[in-house]
């Protein structure tokens, strides 16, 4: 049997429509699903609705509807714009079929009769608004909106006899739960005695749910019916040889459900006789503009917001931001300036001018027909060699789940195919030399090709448009090969694969009022386009400062944590340079900061300042010193 690859989204509960947290989890999944594809394995990916439990009651009841009224409505919404976001899932599971349902029960009865699950008398704390009992020390140091103290008899899971076996496996898998923070985590978590999971609830007190095929006075905890869909959906209990093909899978969640798949669920497949999944992958949250999302605050980014953006840059630049700098490893931010600026810098002017510029200059020059190259010199045959170079790091990088380091790579790839175009400078060069200036556009549009085609499951639909007018539509979906652009075909001009956005609409967004204008001051042309006075300007404390130490932040691949000294003080920075420098590289420097700016909390540590440092294209640089001086601290006037 060759390669396959099973990637899973959490399912997402019925009681809210889609917002960037599903979203983003079930892109990434796609994304990862499309690579797999592209390198030529049989992959499947899942996604779906989870339609049981207290809170769907309790909604339908309000709406005056059947539970199932309610789940129809919201399992389209979820499955509507899944389609419109053009997702290439392969299943569209929900808890109430009956597919899922009967294994449910299978594995309760199954369970039942092993002895694994028992009856007994419950006196608690139980949170309404999660679904699950509580214990006191959670309910001194969480924060739940409505706790009930309950005493019921339930149905009551052994999860406790595989605690030991459990730690084992995560400790002889590596790539079991991931990123390693998370690993860390439940290892924590599982040093104290895990308790037995209460996985009923009395049809008394809820009705929505699986029944128990053993006592039909109760009905399933959700997260015990929930959970099984992973298996159910590809198979189990029905069609062995479906299951086999597929089973272990690689689950991609948020980490708030980690505890449930990385502690409920393996436990529960031990118990089951089934081999556990081959990785879980917690990712962090994303914040809004700064802040934790709040419907309160109104920086909630739900469907409408996201189609808001959708409708004006394209899905592909949504997807492409929430690959580069969403949070895999720790948290990230959205905001509306950063996805812009993004979307400018990244796709409008780096990539959709390359397509521009070395499709005018063929137009020009060749009648619009792919030039035949000539002999390749050292600079072309260099670009060849690091186009097929970045083929196996993005595949080792999407090995890892490195999905913004893949990003960043292939966009390093795509700046570096823009110096090329300056160096050579082929406007010019068709003046003397015709038959090396077909060399230079042929060797520029091949490695733009590679390029395109490995940043094609992130940007499916704009990488489609390229091809088309490459003529090369054959390309679409599968692995790129720098030497498969053929010389002749005649390609068409575009528009612009990414229109560059006026950012001043960002301006026109905010509601804040702007400061009038000093009466003391003339509010000259020069104010109005960015100048500042001398008097703000003096208020910038730079200072020099050397490097002690430097080390990367867990959980994310852009920061770095340093320790500089300047003058008699020691201060933290933290600074967004991991990608530009090694932390080696960085003790001992003399650096530049802004020393009054007001400390900042990045990551859960406390940056007290801030370095500068200039950018071009993809390269980063320090601002340093002409020297040493005697002495750090030195201010800078």
């Amino acid at each position: 049997m060759g390669k396959r690859f099973y990637v899973t989204t959490p399912l997402y509960y019925v009681n809210d429509q889609p917002h960037i947290g599903h979203t983003y989890s079930t892109i990434v999944a796609d994304i990862l699903a499309r690579y797999h594809r592209m390198r030529g394995e049989d992959t499947h990916f899942l996604t779906g609705t989870d339609e049981h439990g207290q809170k769907v009651q309790q909604a339908a009841e309000k709406a005056g509807i059947p539970p199932e009224k309610h789940c129809d409505e919201y399992a389209r919404r979820f499955r509507g714009f899944w389609d419109e976001l053009g997702l290439t899932y392969n299943d569209f599971i929900r808890t109430t079929e009956i597919r899922h349902t009967r294994v449910v029960q299978k594995i309760l009865q199954d369970l039942y009769e092993k002895g694994d699950i028992y009856k007994d008398k419950y006196e608690g704390l139980y949170s309404v608004a999660e679904e699950r009992f509580i214990t006191q020390k959670e309910y001194e140091e969480g924060n739940y909106r409505e706790v009930r103290e309950i005493h019921e008899e339930n149905y009551f899971f052994r999860m406790s006899a595989y605690q030991k076996a459990l730690i084992t496996h995560i400790e002889s898998h590596p790539a079991f739960i991931q990123p390693e923070n998370r690993k860390n985590e439940i290892l924590g978590f599982l040093q104290q005695p895990l308790n037995d999971l209460c996985i009923s609830r009395p049809k008394n007190r809820l009705s929505w749910g699986i029944e128990l095929p053993f006592d039909p006075d109760f009905v399933t905890y959700v997260w015990f019916d929930a959970l099984i869909n992973y298996i159910s959906a590809v198979g189990f209990s029905r069609d062995d040889a479906l299951f086999q093909k597929w089973w272990p899978a690689v689950h991609i969640i948020g980490k708030d459900i980690l505890t449930t798949h990385c502690v409920y669920w393996p436990t529960m497949l031990m118990a089951a006789g089934v081999p556990l999944p081959e990785t879980i992958f917690a990712h962090g949250w994303w914040m809004s503009e700064g802040q934790k999302m709040s419907k309160s605050l109104g920086n909630f980014i739900d469907l409408n917001t996201i189609r808001d953006h959708v409708a004006r840059v394209g899905t592909d630049a949504f997807r492409y931001f929430l690959a580069k700098e969403g949070p895999l490893f720790g948290d990230s931010d959205f905001s509306k300036d950063r996805f812009y600026q993004t979307y400018n810098t990244d796709l409008a002017n780096d990539f959709g001018n390359l397509v521009n510029r070395i499709l005018k200059l063929i137009h020009k020059y060749f009648d619009a027909k792919i030039p035949v190259p000539g002999k390749l010199s050292n600079t072309e045959d260099t670009l060849k060699r690091e186009g097929e170079s970045l083929q196996k790091r993005v595949m080792d990088l999407l090995d890892r789940f490195e999905l913004n380091r893949l990003v960043f790579e292939i966009l390093s790839y795509i700046r570096s195919i823009n110096r090329y175009l300056e160096q050579k400078a082929p406007w010019k060069l068709a003046k003397t030399d015709l038959e090396q200036t077909g060399t230079v556009l042929y060797s520029a549009l091949a490695s733009l090709r590679m390029a395109a085609g490995l940043l094609e499951p992130v940007l499916p639909e704009k990488t489609a448009l390229l091809f088309d007018i490459l003529h090369d539509k054959h390309q679409a979906g599968r692995m790129p090969e720098w030497s498969g652009l053929k010389p002749g075909v005649e390609v068409q001009e575009t528009e612009g694969l990414f229109p560059r956005v006026d950012l001043a609409f960002l301006q026109e967004d905010t509601t804040e009022e702007k400061p009038a204008p000093r009466e003391t001051v003339e509010n000259t042309p020069e104010d109005q386009t960015g100048w500042i006075s001398l008097d703000d300007f003096q208020k910038i404390r730079l200072q020099t400062g050397r490097i002690l130490e430097a080390e990367a932040v867990p959980g994310t691949d852009k920061l770095m944590k340093l320790t500089v000294q300047s003058g008699s003080e020691t201060r933290i920075l933290v600074a967004g340079i991991a990608l530009y420098y090694k932390a080696e590289e960085l003790i001992g420097k003399n650096i530049v900061i802004v020393a009054n700016l007001k400390p900042a909390t990045i990551r859960g540590i406390r940056s007290e300042g801030m370095l500068l440092a200039a950018r071009s294209r993809d390269t980063l640089r320090l601002v340093t010193l002409d020297g040493d001086l005697p002495e750090s601290g030195v201010v800078i006037k």
